[in-house]
């Protein structure tokens, strides 16, 4: 092997180092940090009765290329087991064509944590929770039939003032960026409008047919 050819790969080892030590520095951050924050965010008590939510989808260059309303109706049993059920109107559709989906959050037996399902997400995900942060990762069903990918969702929810939230997913496909999702979500009262003033054609996620929800 020459000088150049070692140079070379000591140049890609370094390279390689260099992002596998950014990853691993991403991903050991986790709600802890941020558990002696004042605010606090409470799931049962931010994600109650209706809320608004308004955000974009940006691409791995992170252009935008969608923009969204969405309205999100929450509710909570006698056993502590949360509903969310979103819809969404993306600006590149007509009023009145949404989206859907619904979250389950099922209370874990750890303190500050939930399970996480949805219709377009395979495997549960654990949802954790302190301070004024929640985060959980999970994979996405996107797309449908031959076109189907799975996607990895870094999601991350900081409470900002009360009342407010500030969501940012961070996608990827084989440790590859792909693209992110921003929103703010506003605890509403029952009165306020979420959406475009339409009438619903909504199509439902269920976990034999997902729907494009984000790209």
């Amino acid at each position: 092997m020459t000088l150049r050819q070692l140079k070379q790969l000591k140049n890609a080892s370094l390279i390689l180092a260099l992002v596998t030590a950014l990853l691993a520095g991403c991903s050991a951050v986790t709600v802890d940090r941020y558990a002696r924050s004042a605010l606090v965010l409470e799931p049962e008590r931010f994600f109650q009765g209706k809320l608004c939510a308004d955000g974009l989808v940006r691409d791995y260059q992170d252009r935008v290329i969608r923009r969204f309303n969405a309205r999100i109706l929450a509710s909570w049993d006698e056993r502590g087991v949360g509903t969310l059920d979103e819809v969404f109107q993306f600006d590149d559709k007509p009023a009145g064509d949404v989206e859907t989906r619904v979250w389950t959050l099922a209370p874990e037996p750890q303190p500050g944590a939930y399970r996480a399902s949805a219709g377009d997400v395979p495997e549960p995900a654990l949802m954790r929770y302190a301070g004024n942060s929640l985060h959980m990762n999970y994979t996405l069903n996107y797309g449908e039939g031959d076109d189907a990918i799975q996607l990895q969702m870094d999601d991350w929810m900081f409470l900002v003032a009360e009342g407010v939230i500030v969501n940012e997913t961070k996608m990827s496909k084989w440790g590859l960026p792909v693209g992110s999702v921003l929103l703010v979500i506003r605890q509403v009262d029952a009165s306020t409008a979420c959406l475009p003033d339409a009438r619903p054609t909504v199509s439902r996620l269920t976990p034999s047919s997902p729907n494009r929800v984000w790209l």
